[in-house]
């Protein structure tokens, strides 16, 4: 069985053995069932019927030779390596039945042997292709803007800034940004989202969704080789060579229980034959022992449960980056979620910008406010200065540039506009940073944030130094959306059975709390530093031991690699989240984090079942075998059976939905 368990998972030691992965390989061995088959039949019937000798003994050589085909080339190739296996196992049991005149018997084992070895590469094979199948939805070529108007050009000559012309119907070639058009594209086969998104121009799309509606001009963001789409198949791929625990321990104890199998063998030999038994039916009694005791279906199980589920979850959108990540996902029993972008829709909108009455410039207008506080905020990433960059572009104000830009994290942000530094921060900023200066309009600063706050607002007060005196110039306040099915997915995890969910976020206390209270989450740790947002989540881990960090994958990086499970969210998007988190969900469905830890307990119970069959036909055929005794055929009937059903059980992962 080394062929079958190296198409599911490569290492140093198998790396060597071939991969019968291709539909062309797998009709090679289809071919070479068959002939075994045929082989074995042929001579079967042949010596039923008296007929010649020769021809019997032809019939059960085809069947010897492809049916052992594959099986020895996996255990000379082990033997190289100075190791035995399974492989090695069959091989011996067949030749053994041969060498006491059982020749059936041998050959129907090898049968048995490679028509498993056929059906496991199937069903690892077609977990494969499930995520093989995405490469197949980019299309091959483009429709280019050039100066003499369309031009078609094969993908992989697209550069980045290129325009993409893409009609209704048309498959998008590669990512980009929408610069004309509206309208609406199908994203499920990405990022799992089962209605299309509408587009308008500034909006992301991503190569190998499909344009529903209208036509878009694209400009070209990412080149092939980088796009989402390929970057979710180089992942997938890279997580199917990850072993998942449960894996490595079988294949750690694959060595020492093989040489176990042989010296069982060896010894159901030697002692019947020295007691006095004979030797040709106690020898046939050792070989049912070596087939009955082989753990075929032991090694198998884990890869075939675990490589559906990590197919199956590519379908949904839903990116494990190894199988390890696939059975956490089942131990996990306290969730912490970041608030901006994650349980809220991460579209901050600014709602109130006032100046304050008595500041030194009488003349400042709530947009000369607007436009100085979006001079420093268009040096910042954060949402908050996104959202007020846009307001001020949105009235056209005039935005002067801004110099010696500095952010001190969690806080605020201050900027030369004007010549004069210009403050822009929460109550902490101004009581610790600003802690030793003297600021006129302070007190009644701070009285609008809380006011503000207990609106459920986020806010910032702005503040202008000159000549080493500080003033504030007035507040600006934001909100953010909560997503519509927060409050849903909070419940499916409780029904999941997770027992305590937190949220953490650098946002003040009582926007934090408003938020916590309409989706139900037990804790909220609010107005936290990075850091402090790693030391929460190591907190967390103390208490609950299996802890997962949703964020965006981005500002909580930190976080995502402290936790047990780290789940970034908007992956397709997002390089950090695909270089951080351990689960990236290539949308921002919150459903789909339910979903993750649901697969993971569903892998774990497959696993657990498949085990279950595995040790408990070995159990049952070598108890047998040595109170009462069974043939050999009922003994390879058992032990490919049940290693056939556990990759059928396995497979049932690819249609899981949650």
């Amino acid at each position: 069985m080394v062929q079958g368990r190296a198409i599911s998972v490569r290492n140093e030691s198998d790396a060597t053995t071939d991969e019968v992965t291709t539909r062309s390989d797998l009709r090679r061995e289809a071919v070479f069932v068959g002939l075994t088959l045929l082989g074995m039949v042929t001579g079967l019937v042949t010596g039923w019927l008296n007929g010649p000798p020769l021809l019997m003994w032809a019939g059960y050589g085809v069947a010897y030779a492809f049916g052992g085909w594959y099986g020895l080339k996996g255990a000379i190739e082990t033997l190289r390596h100075r190791a035995v296996d399974i492989d090695l196992l069959m091989i011996v049991a067949a030749l053994g039945a041969l060498s006491i005149g059982a020749p059936f018997e041998g050959a129907m084992l090898l049968f048995l042997f490679s028509l498993s070895n056929t059906l496991q590469h199937y069903a690892i094979g077609r977990s494969r292709r499930a995520i093989k199948s995405l490469i197949e939805m980019r299309p091959d070529e483009a429709q280019v803007l050039r100066d003499d108007g369309e031009v078609t050009v094969p993908i992989d000559e697209v550069a980045v800034g290129d325009v993409l012309v893409v009609r209704p119907g048309d498959k998008i070639p590669l990512d980009g940004i929408v610069t004309s058009g509206e309208g609406t594209v199908d994203q499920a086969s990405l990022t799992g989202e089962s209605v299309p998104v509408p587009k308008e121009p500034g909006d992301e799309v991503f190569g190998g969704t499909i344009n529903e509606s209208g036509s878009l001009e694209i400009e070209v963001t990412r080149q092939a080789h980088e796009s989402a789409i390929s970057r979710l198949i180089t992942m997938v791929e890279e997580a199917q060579s990850e072993k998942a625990p449960t894996q490595r321990l079988i294949d750690r104890l694959e060595q020492p229980y093989v040489l176990g199998v042989f010296a069982l063998t060896i010894a159901a030999i030697a002692i019947p034959v020295a007691l006095g038994n004979e030797f040709t039916g106690t020898f046939y009694r050792a070989m049912t022992l070596m087939v009955a005791a082989s753990p075929c279906a032991v090694i198998i199980s884990t890869p075939a449960a675990v490589l559906s589920a990590i197919a199956s979850g590519g379908r949904q959108g839903v990116l494990f980056k190894g199988g390890e990540h696939v059975e956490t996902a089942a131990k996990i029993d306290a969730v912490a979620f970041d608030k901006t972008g994650t349980l809220t829709q991460g579209d901050t909108q600014l709602t109130d910008v006032c100046v304050r009455d008595g500041t030194a410039d009488q003349t400042l207008t709530e947009d000369g406010l607007l436009s100085i506080v979006a001079a420093v905020q268009a040096r910042s990433e954060h949402h908050l200065a996104r959202a007020t960059v846009t307001a001020a572009e949105a009235q056209s104000l005039d935005v002067a540039d801004a110099e010696r830009f500095q952010s001190v994290a969690g806080k605020g942000v201050r900027a030369n506009v004007d010549g004069m530094t210009t403050h822009i921060g929460n109550r902490s900023y101004f009581q610790t940073v600003l802690g030793d200066a003297a600021i006129d309009g302070l007190e009644l600063g701070l009285d609008r944030l809380q006011m503000l706050e207990a609106e459920g607002k986020t806010s910032v007060l702005v503040a202008r130094e000159r000549h080493g005196e500080v003033c504030v110039l007035g507040w600006l306040a934001f909100t953010d959306t909560v997503r519509p099915n927060a409050a849903e997915m909070i419940d499916d995890l409780r029904s999941l059975g997770v027992e305590h969910i937190v949220m953490l976020t650098g946002d003040n206390k009582r926007v934090a709390q408003r938020i916590a209270d309409d989706v139900g989450i037990d804790e909220v740790q609010a107005e936290l530093l990075p850091e402090e947002k790693v030391a929460t989540i190591e907190d967390l881990v103390e208490r609950h031991e299996n802890v997962t960090m949703v964020g965006d994958g981005v500002n909580d990086a930190p976080a995502l690699a402290t936790a047990t499970l780290g789940i970034a969210m908007g992956g397709a998007g997002t390089d950090v989240a695909l270089d951080t988190a351990d689960v990236v969900l290539m949308g921002d469905d919150l459903s789909k984090i339910p979903y993750v830890l649901g697969l993971g307990r569903k892998t774990r119970r497959t696993l657990t079942i498949n085990l279950a069959i595995a040790f408990g036909a070995i159990a049952l055929m070598v108890g047998t075998i040595l109170l009462w005794g069974i043939p050999l055929p009922l003994a390879v009937v058992g032990h490919e059976g049940s290693t056939v059903l556990v990759s059928l059980n396995g497979l049932r992962l690819l249609g899981f939905r949650g």
